[in-house]
């Protein structure tokens, strides 16, 4: 279980898009308007988990055609949600962010979210601990991954709301919206060059 439970740390807090807008959104908007958007992200992964305990998501994956439809979806969303942190109170921008996406936002990121069905697939089918008794084994790794999981983005979004509450002056703050952005599309720009190999 300890080897289990430092995959999930390892897995979880590299930068991925959950983590990246988490960060991003709490050092735009701040703590508390931004938790709506890291509850939705936490449905939206225990949703995959679910999709990827049952199945579904190998189901789902395997049709060529839809995992094109996919991943053109999720590369579609992490660039706006990397519009969304850029622009994050600009004035001069095309399109003024004002609020982080909602609990639906973070839904819909976990949904079309490359990193949390390789992440899922990967703890739920390897790691295993407990061979003779799957039930006690998928519902401990459930246990142990969200025991990780909630303080892991809490601090992702303190750590962004830490930029946030600084006072920078507003070039400073526009400066570092734009570097999370970059950072996403950099993610967005990998899962890209990864789905066409």
């Amino acid at each position: 279980m300890g080897t289990f439970a430092l995959a999930v740390i390892l897995l979880i807090i590299t930068p991925g898009p959950g983590v990246l807008t988490t960060a991003g959104f709490g050092a735009a908007y701040g703590f508390k308007p931004s938790l709506r958007y890291v509850l939705g992200l936490f449905i939206g992964t225990n949703l995959v988990l679910l999709a990827v305990i049952t199945g579904v998501a190998a189901i789902v994956l395997s049709v060529p055609w839809l995992r094109i439809v996919l991943m053109t979806a999720s590369i579609a969303y992490l660039l706006y949600l990397a519009a969304r942190i850029a622009f994050a109170g600009s004035k001069i921008a095309f399109m003024e962010a004002k609020t982080p996406p909602g609990i639906l936002g973070g839904i819909a990121l976990q949904a079309i979210n490359p990193k949390a069905y390789v992440v899922n697939t990967s703890l739920i089918s390897g790691f295993n601990y407990a061979p003779d008794n799957l039930p006690f084994e998928v519902i401990t790794k459930v246990l142990i991954m969200t025991a990780i999981w909630i303080p892991l983005h809490l601090g992702w979004l303190w750590a962004g709301t830490v930029l946030h509450e600084l006072n920078l002056s507003h070039r400073t703050q526009r400066a570092i919206n734009i570097g999370m952005a970059l950072a996403m599309l950099s993610v967005v720009a990998l899962a890209t060059w990864t789905a066409t190999r």
